[in-house]
């Protein structure tokens, strides 16, 4: 379909540049009789597109404007002689009721006069015709488009999107493909990439630039449909070209996972565990006491290993005969109780004296693989500590002169440490929880999309430390494999939280207005340190924009849960929501 927007378009019957694509044309016929010329083709739709510009092109008209419409078989024949044709119907002031959008154009009781009006298209394409006034074919529902897409649901979150971009339009797609062919080859007599189309089509046919802008253009065409549409894409599109390929219309299908929509039942009763926020008196005193070791004296005792002694120590650390790396040490210095080594290294060592040698196999910390463990104790100490005294804390610490000044400091600093921690794993705990609601199995796409986000965070992130990932796997004793599938079930568990977190965003119909994205590209700019418009521009040009709504109305729900939910700490004690975060703002 032709769409002349956004230009004041006076097309001519005879053009030769556009005889094919045209659905309708306008002229003054007479100096009373505006003649409406349209193929049989025509849709209502597209007839009531060419009312509404006929009723703005002729608003200046004396009243006693007479409109008529003729129908030809295309626009290609009317230059040839004899293209006489009589009107198929009259327009009337009904019709241009509908054009609600301008003022209404009275056009008399001469409706029906035209009615056996002969016209000679032929002398009319001469003529000059009426320029539709700019735009004026945007009409809200009315406005015609080149590309035509229908959307077909599938099973399993996936949808069909059947695309056909007219001859017209695609012929433009053609000429982007001829300019990129023009510079691949050379034609005597112009410089590289300047020979015309028409002669490259001589030389060698539409064919391969029909091809080239069938493979560049399909992207284009489906990333304007995504948009269009809003289709929440979660993988790469499987896409077949259906019609078009040697002339024609152009037509694709996109096979297209989407995300899922879900609802969550039981949002509105989450219970959330948070580390306490209380500060305990055997906190203070363990506080107060790795201060006073800080100034302690570590003497030799003749005695079993106890919990909290230091100890000096030779490891050994053995797997399949090769030493594991970090493992291997002499006379290392270890306070037993750190829990340093393995998980029941301490086990191991309490009850041991100086002389004596410990053996056994178990997976170091942080690996899956075990390792033969050899441990040879070679000294004994035990940390001594002076009295707890107002003078003790004048001489060692800052700031502190006696004893209880210095211990309601720690408390302070205690509870700010606890509050910090509690604020800090909030978000995880709560969407932790609220992924356990999720009862649908998190789509496969979705899994891998972040897996291979986090493998390579990871790498990445091993990179910055100066580590390679070799070194670091033979170091954990694990294969490329097992670290990916290490990875695997957080992603799962991401992928559930993405879901849920929308759909409550969902239900209690949370929105990103313009405020919104506007605060967050200002936030993600100055963290960037880019202009606010550099960053709008990346965003749009990677169809960004709507992910980052999606992000906002996350985050809304995110806010939602805390004051919404209930917390508590592991001992099942309420914490209250402004307790953590502060009152909201209203109250």
């Amino acid at each position: 379909m032709y769409s002349c927007t956004g230009r004041s378009d006076r097309i001519r019957t005879c053009d030769p540049l556009v005889p094919n694509q045209m659905r309708y044309q306008a002229a003054l016929h007479s100096a009373n009789c505006f003649i409406l010329a349209m193929t049989s083709e025509i849709t209502a739709r597209e007839k009531l597109c060419a009312l509404c510009g006929a009723s703005q092109a002729t608003s200046s008209f004396a009243n006693r404007l007479q409109v008529a419409m003729v129908e030809v078989a295309n626009f290609g024949a009317i230059c040839k002689t004899h293209a006489i044709t009589k009107p198929v119907e009259s327009v009337g002031q009904d019709d241009f009721a509908l054009c609600a959008y301008w003022e209404t154009v009275y056009l008399g009781d001469q409706g029906d006069g035209v009615a056996h009006l002969e016209v000679d298209l032929a002398l009319m394409g001469r003529c000059e015709c009426m320029g539709f006034p700019r735009g004026c074919h945007e009409c809200k529902g009315y406005t015609l488009r080149p590309v035509k897409t229908i959307i077909e649901t599938l099973e399993g979150n996936k949808v069909k999107v059947s695309v056909e971009i007219d001859e017209v339009e695609f012929d433009r797609n053609i000429d982007q493909a001829f300019r990129k062919i023009a510079k691949e080859v050379r034609i005597p007599g112009f410089r590289q990439g300047k020979a015309p189309r028409q002669l490259l089509e001589a030389q060698i046919g539409t064919g391969a630039a029909r091809s080239q802008a069938i493979q560049d253009a399909v992207p284009e065409y489906l990333s304007q449909a995504v948009r269009e549409h809003k289709i929440d894409l979660i993988a790469t599109p499987s896409i077949e070209v259906t019609k078009g390929e040697v002339e024609g219309v152009v037509g694709f299908d996109a096979t297209c996972e989407v995300r899922p929509v879900i609802t969550v039942g039981g949002y509105k009763g989450l219970r959330v565990e948070l580390p306490s926020i209380v500060v305990k008196d055997s906190e203070v005193d363990d506080a107060i006491r790795s201060e006073q070791s800080r100034h302690g004296n570590l003497q030799d005792v003749d005695r079993a290993i106890a919990k909290g002694d230091h100890v000096s120590l030779d490891l050994s650390g053995v797997r399949e005969g090769t030493p594991v790396p970090g493992l291997n040490v002499e006379d290392w210095a270890y306070e037993v109780g750190k829990a340093w080594v393995s998980p029941s290294f301490d086990d191991k060592l309490i009850g041991k004296k100086v002389g004596d040698k410990v053996e056994y196999t178990e997976a170091p910390n942080g690996t899956t693989e075990e390792a033969e463990m050899t441990v040879v104790v070679k000294k004994v100490q035990e940390m001594v500590l002076e009295d707890l005294t107002d003078e003790w804390v004048s001489s060692h610490v800052a700031e502190f002169d006696t004893v209880d000044a210095w211990k309601s400091a720690l408390r302070k600093r205690l509870e700010d440490m606890k509050l910090n921690q509690a604020r800090g794993v909030f978000v995880d705990r709560t969407t932790t929880a609220l992924a356990e609601l999720v009862e649908v199995d998190s789509p496969e796409a979705m899994i891998n999309s972040d897996l291979q986000s986090r493998v390579r965070g990871t790498v990445e992130q091993f990179q910055a430390q100066g580590i390679a990932l070799e070194q670091w796997l033979s170091a954990t004793g694990q294969s490329t494999e097992a670290f990916i599938e290490s990875l695997r079930g957080e992603s799962v568990k991401a992928v559930k939280i993405d879901l849920a977190l929308r759909a409550v965003a969902l239900a209690e119909a949370f929105e990103s207005d313009a405020d919104d994205l506007e605060a967050e590209l200002s936030r993600i700019a100055t963290q960037a340190g880019r202009k606010l418009a550099q960053v709008r521009k990346l965003y749009e040009q990677n169809d960004a924009i709507a992910e980052l709504e999606a992000q906002i109305r996350k985050s809304k729900a995110v806010d939602w849960l805390l004051r919404n939910s209930t917390l508590v700490d592991v001992d099942g004690n309420a914490i209250s929501a402004d307790t953590l975060f502060g009152e909201e703002e209203g109250e």
